[in-house]
């Protein structure tokens, strides 16, 4: 929702339109929502270098395609990628001056009980994502902002603030917020 709601508000950012070898969910449209690709197509793209960044996430692969995100940069568009860690961590490797957004849920029963209200995944799959969770949140420190998506509103509001101070070529000022992290993870001080 959040990203959804940059897009349509910000004319200058766009979003980078991942491949992924998972099947569409009932409502995605290709080209849209997502590339969808057999396997063994991904790792034809893999091999032949046509991914900036790619990942296995939740039992599928995903891969940000590298001449749409150059032709969408040459446009001088800003590329909005909704991508997990690992992807993120490629980013920041090939763009050195790229922003990154590590967006939480305020606590894990939150998590789930968003998961469960889209209605896009089986009990099976947000399971599995659940068991997954604190390993993807494990990664948080190595974002350049962590926001917590408590109040969908509040949460617009830091991520705009953020992309217009980072746009005037000064760091955004962001709540530290590591020990909700932090708490969801178990972690003791």
């Amino acid at each position: 929702m959040l990203v959804r709601r940059l897009l349509t508000n910000d004319r200058t950012l766009v979003a980078s339109v991942s491949t992924t070898t998972r099947p569409p969910r009932e409502k995605e449209k290709e080209g849209v929502d997502y590339n969808f690709v057999s396997e063994p197509e991904f790792q034809r793209l893999v091999e032949s270098g046509e991914f900036l960044e790619h990942a296995h996430v939740f039992g599928h692969r995903y891969g940000s395609r590298r001449q749409m995100v150059e032709s969408l940069k040459s446009r001088g568009l800003d590329v909005l990628f909704d991508i997990d860690w690992q992807g993120a961590r490629s980013i920041k490797n090939e763009y050195r001056d790229s922003a990154s957004f590590f967006i939480v849920p305020p606590s894990e029963q939150e998590l789930r009980r968003r998961l469960e209200e889209r209605g896009q995944d089986s009990q099976s799959v947000i399971d599995y994502r659940m068991s997954q969770a604190k390993s993807e949140m494990s990664h948080y420190n190595e974002f350049d902002y962590v926001i917590v998506n408590n109040d969908p509103d509040e949460a617009y509001e830091t991520l705009i603030s953020c992309i217009a101070s980072i746009r005037k070529g000064s760091p955004a000022q962001v709540p530290d917020v590591s020990h909700i992290v932090q708490s969801m993870l178990d972690i003791r001080d």
